[in-house]
Formats: C-alpha cells, sequence, structure tokens
C-alpha cells in the first residue's frame, strides 16, 4: 500500500500541471484532484504524520484529529462542488489559482506547527488574490490591491506574533495560544484580521463581490473558515470572542439590508454567519465548539450554494443588481429552486442544514446564562432570513418584471448547485451524520417541539417585517442610499494622513534641500572657488615679483588669474606651475 503523501501537496502540485492538459481532458483531471486528495486524506489514521527536522525544532505537515478532520472533509467536497461550478472556464490561472487556494486551506488545518502553519497561511492570501485579479476590470484591480495590503499587514502581525510566542515558550506547536503575552496578542489579531472582525471586514466586501465568478465559490469557503479554525485550534474559550461574535453577527444586517448588490449582500451576510461560529469558539463549552464548527460546514454549502446562484444570475444576464433583475424565475426555474434552498438553509428553517447548527451555539449562550449575547444571537437569525433568505430570492427571481428571458443555466452549473441543494436538505433531515464528525461527543436533539415552534414563529415574524417595508414603500432602501461602510474611514483617514505627510515632511525636505543641503552646497562651491583663486593669485603674485613685474601689469594679470581660476579656464602651464608650487610649499611644511 502506497502512503499518504501530506494533504495539502496533491492540489499544491497537482494544479501546477493544469496548463498541459487540454478539453475534456482537463476537465477530467480537475475533478480528479480533489477525488484523490480525498482519497489520500481517508488513508491517514489519527495522530501527528509527515515531521521534519527544521533548525532546532520539528515541523509537523499533518496533524490528524477530530477538529482538522472535519475541516479537511468539507474543504474537499467544496473543492469538487466548485469545480463542477467552474468546468466552462478555459482560464488556466483562475484553476491553478482554485486548486492552490484549496490546498493551502488543506494545509492550514492539518499543520502541526507554527512556521508550516504560517506558510500555508500566506499561500491563501497568494492564491486568492488572483481569483479576484482574474476578472480583469478596473474594480477587481483596486480591490485586489486592497485584499493584498490588508492581509500582508496581518500575515506580518501572525508572524511577528508567533517569533514572539515562540520565543517566549521554546515551542513551535500550534495548539492551545490562549491571551496571555504580547505575541498571543498579535496571533490573535491576524486571526481575526482573516476572519472578518468588525472594523477589520470591509476587505471581505470590498473583494468578494469584484471576483470572478466561480472565483467567489472558493473565496466563500476557505478564507474566513481557515480562521475559525484557527480560533477553534488556539482560543476555544477566550471570552472577547464571545462579544466580538455576537457584534459580527449583528452590524452586517444593517448594510446588507440597504446593499443593492445581491453578491455583496451575500459578502455581509457571510460575516454574519462566521460572527456565530466564532461567538460559539469564545463560548468553548463542548456543545458551543460543536456548534461553531458545524456551523462552518454548513455555511460552506448553503453560502456557496447562494454565490453559485447568484453566480449563474450574472453568467446568464451580466447583472447583479437587485433593481436591475426580477422575473427571472420564468426561465431560470431551477437555479430559483436552488437559491431558495440556500436561503432556506442560511435562515434555518427546519429540515434544512441551518437549523441543525445554528441553534447549538443559541443552545450553548442559553446554557451559559448569557442573555445579551442570546437576544443578539435572535436578532441576527431574523435579520439573515430578512437579507439573505428573503431579499436575495425575491429580487434576483420575483420582484417587478425586469423584462430580462435569460436561459437557464448551463447543465455543470446546475449539477453543483444540485448536489449542494441535496446535502444542504440532507444535513437539515438527518444531523446525524454531521454530528458524528465533530471533535466532541454530541448529545444535542435539534428537533423538539419547543425549538421548531419558536424558530418558525421567529422567520414569520421577519418575513412580515419585510412585507410590511415592501408595501409600505421604505422597501427597496438600495434605490435611494450609497453603502459607506468602516472601509471609508480607512479611505478618508489614509488620504488625511498622506496630505499632512505631504505638507510636513516633504516640506521640510524641500526647505532642507533648499537651504540646507543645496543652498550650502553652493556657499561652499563659491567658497571654495574664491579661495582657490586668492590662493592663486597669492603664489602667482609673489613669483612675479620675483622677476620684476610690478604696478599696473602685475594688478592686471592678477585679476586675469582669478577670473581664470573662478571660470575654471586656468592655463595648463600656469595650472602646472601652481601645482608644483603647492607640492614644495607642502613639502617645506612637511620637514
Amino acid at each position: 500500500m502506497i502512503d499518504p503523501v501530506p494533504p495539502a501537496l496533491v492540489f499544491v502540485a497537482g494544479a501546477l500541471l493544469v496548463p498541459f492538459f487540454k478539453g475534456n481532458l482537463k476537465r477530467a483531471y480537475l475533478l480528479a484532484l480533489p477525488v484523490i486528495s480525498f482519497i489520500n486524506l481517508v488513508s491517514f489514521s489519527k495522530g501527528v504524520h509527515w515531521t521534519l527536522p527544521f533548525l532546532d525544532y520539528e515541523l509537523v505537515l499533518a496533524r490528524v484529529d477530530g477538529l482538522s478532520l472535519i475541516f479537511g472533509y468539507i474543504f474537499h467536497l467544496i473543492s469538487f462542488i466548485a469545480i463542477i461550478y467552474a468546468l466552462h472556464v478555459e482560464d488556466d490561472l483562475q484553476h491553478v489559482a482554485g486548486l492552490v487556494y484549496a490546498g493551502s486551506a488543506v494545509g492550514v488545518v492539518f499543520s502541526g506547527d507554527l512556521f508550516t502553519f504560517f506558510v500555508f497561511w500566506e499561500m491563501l492570501t497568494v492564491a486568492s488574490i488572483f481569483l479576484i485579479w482574474t476578472r480583469r476590470t478596473r474594480a477587481a484591480a483596486g480591490a485586489g490591491f486592497r485584499y493584498l495590503l490588508v492581509h500582508s499587514a496581518g500575515g506580518l502581525c501572525l508572524l511577528a506574533g508567533i517569533v514572539l510566542h515562540v520565543n517566549q515558550t521554546g515551542s513551535i506547536s500550534f495548539d492551545f495560544i490562549g491571551l496571555g503575552g504580547p505575541g498571543s496578542y498579535l496571533i490573535f489579531l491576524g486571526f481575526g484580521l482573516n476572519c472578518a472582525w468588525p472594523v477589520l471586514h470591509p476587505w471581505l466586501t470590498d473583494a468578494y463581490p469584484e471576483a470572478t465568478i466561480t472565483g467567489t465559490i472558493f473565496l466563500s469557503a476557505f478564507t474566513t473558515k481557515a480562521a475559525v479554525y484557527a480560533l477553534a485550534r488556539a482560543f476555544p474559550g477566550t471570552g472577547a470572542l464571545i462579544w466580538i461574535g455576537a457584534a459580527m453577527t449583528c452590524f452586517p444586517i444593517f448594510y446588507a439590508v440597504i446593499e443593492n448588490d445581491l453578491r455583496r449582500v451575500l459578502a455581509y451576510s457571510l460575516i454574519n454567519q462566521v460572527g456565530f461560529m466564532v461567538c460559539g469558539i469564545g463560548i468553548g463549552t463542548h456543545l458551543a465548539i460543536n456548534g461553531a464548527v458545524a456551523h462552518a460546514f454548513n455555511d460552506i454549502l448553503f453560502k456557496a450554494l447562494l454565490f453559485m446562484a447568484m453566480g449563474a444570475v450574472m453568467y446568464r444576464t451580466g447583472k447583479i443588481n437587485g433593481t436591475d433583475l426580477g422575473g427571472l424565475y420564468r426561465t431560470m426555474p431551477l437555479t430559483c429552486i436552488f437559491c431558495m434552498v440556500g436561503a432556506a438553509s442560511i435562515s434555518a428553517f427546519p429540515l434544512f442544514s441551518g437549523f441543525v447548527s445554528k441553534s447549538m451555539v443559541m443552545e450553548a449562550a442559553a446554557e451559559g446564562h448569557m442573555r445579551i449575547v442570546w437576544f443578539m444571537l435572535l436578532f441576527a437569525s431574523a435579520g439573515v432570513f430578512h437579507h439573505a433568505g428573503i431579499k436575495i430570492p425575491y429580487f434576483a427571481f420575483f420582484s417587478h418584471d425586469s423584462g430580462l428571458r435569460p436561459r437557464e443555466a448551463p447543465t455543470h452549473m446546475l449539477t453543483a448547485m444540485g448536489l449542494t441543494a441535496a446535502l444542504c436538505i440532507f444535513i437539515g433531515s438527518f444531523p446525524g451524520y454531521l454530528y458524528g464528525l465533530l471533535p466532541y461527543p454530541v448529545e444535542y436533539v435539534p428537533y423538539t417541539a419547543a425549538h421548531v415552534v419558536s424558530q418558525t414563529q421567529l422567520l414569520f415574524f421577519s418575513a412580515l417585517a419585510f412585507t410590511l417595508l415592501l408595501l409600505s414603500g421604505i422597501y427597496p432602501a438600495e434605490m435611494r442610499c450609497v453603502n459607506l461602510d468602516a472601509d471609508w474611514f480607512y479611505r478618508k483617514g489614509g488620504r488625511l494622513f498622506l496630505f499632512v505627510m505631504d505638507r510636513t515632511f516633504n516640506g521640510l525636505n524641500s526647505v532642507c534641500d533648499r537651504y540646507l543641503a543645496v543652498g550650502f552646497a553652493r556657499a561652499l562651491g563659491r567658497f571654495s572657488q574664491d579661495a582657490v583663486a586668492r590662493l592663486s593669485v597669492y603664489a602667482l603674485a609673489s613669483l612675479w615679483a620675483l622677476v620684476g613685474v610690478s604696478g599696473t601689469r602685475l594688478e592686471v594679470r592678477k585679476r586675469k588669474v582669478y577670473e581664470n581660476v573662478r571660470k575654471g579656464t586656468l592655463p595648463v602651464g600656469l595650472g602646472a606651475a601652481m601645482a608644483a608650487v603647492f607640492i614644495m610649499l607642502l613639502f617645506l611644511l612637511s620637514r
């Protein structure tokens, strides 16, 4: 039997061979890679594998346990689905970037040491940028550069934290870290940036909607979920995460309600859902961690399904603003149905996947007597149904008749959406299979009468609020607004900083150049020229006096020598004579 290779290797090495295949052979190869990688993964037994010596440390390329395995499974599954969805793409760069991105995410969750983890973490950033840039629009280019700057800063923060932590503890093992020193706080912040914490989040809503149609499917699955894994591994039970996560569930709702770009609505919704995971990790009980991990698994599926539905709409119509769409259910009925499955799943309808995972985090908050946090999560649950559960399918497929009559999505897109929708329904109906993969034993029962009734009531009241806003004419608000996010402060603050620095330091630099550097140099040059000229006149006048030159002739010669030296036009003979005189003077003075 062949020994398994490091989990990330199949994706990363396989990506390099993509350009050598063409046509159907390339499509078959792309589909085979996640399957081969998954077979390789299930060949591992739990424990530590593939250790390599590095300086005085030991790198671990495959640390396999319950937490890493469930993320490894879902990363392989969504990679396979995303590749099916992207079979029409002829751009090799997109395929290579997507595979390296998936491999990097797999590498992150199976890294057993901080150095290996950091390498794969940075590979996530590099690969994901190309999924934005390959759209090849001006907006995508700008979003990609901003994405790169933000994640480069986060990566430097993480690296500094790792160095300080290793220096403090003497260990590079990637296990529980907790908040206990400058290094741990920097690592915590580095994870938080990729997790899209409040105020640090605009990179996500800026970049994801500008990515390629297929690239967004990959983006929605890996970066934030890899950060959720990292927090679950290193900072479970950290109290600050409870409030950070609760805030993440709430604030995106207000942005998503007034946003017109439906892919940007889903980007805000992604932050909202990650907030449930972060909050669960902060609570730190077995139920809460299980809930966070289960919700990460489910969110990857139903968020990808919603992005795929909107991508299909964009692919067929070239439009993505809610006010430009409507009435598409007539010609894209299957895409509409799959979108509604995703909407029901993210809204936690009974018998759909979100119902069996989101409630675990809320139950953990209730068991911990966290009333305020529980009410924030409840509000967020109602809000997500409002903007993702209703708004997305309503404005894309129903609403007013936009007059657009596009064809149904291509078969491979429908296949990817159908497979994902089936998984959302299966997990929601038979949650035991998912619960069996979680890192801790599960005793939670989602389908109780109280839970089903209360959740159904919540969803109906949210639907009523949407209907009343629509009938009153207040909605859709996006027709009358400009959506300003926290990045407005970054951009305005950055311009103000640049203006102040330019006027202060560049102004000071100009003054120094003008009056100190250039002015002093010119004055020194004039002084040097004048001094050399006067010395030359003095030396030659002494020689001329010895040979009898005096009076007016002597003054004329002295003035002519002075002017020639200043102009640099001294005759060669006089120059040689002056040099001889200076040498003689130096010789006499040195004796």
